[in-house]
């Protein structure tokens, strides 16, 4: 889980421009809260293991 302190690993404009562009609005829950880079951190840390697990030391995208 994402912990208090912890930069966001996106750039919160270019997420709310991509959810406007889909013809919705983004609450400020999404920009602001932990959620979103949980997932993101989720998503890494899966990719990191993939890659380890593979004894590579560079994750790729076929990782994510």
């Amino acid at each position: 889980m994402a912990k208090k302190g912890v930069e966001p690993l996106y750039v919160k404009s270019k997420v709310r421009e991509y959810i406007k562009g889909k013809d919705c609005n983004t609450s400020s829950g999404v920009l602001d809260g932990e959620t979103l880079n949980k997932l993101i951190m989720e998503m890494l840390d899966n990719a990191v293991r993939r890659a380890k697990g593979n004894n590579r030391k560079t994750v790729k995208a076929r990782d994510l």
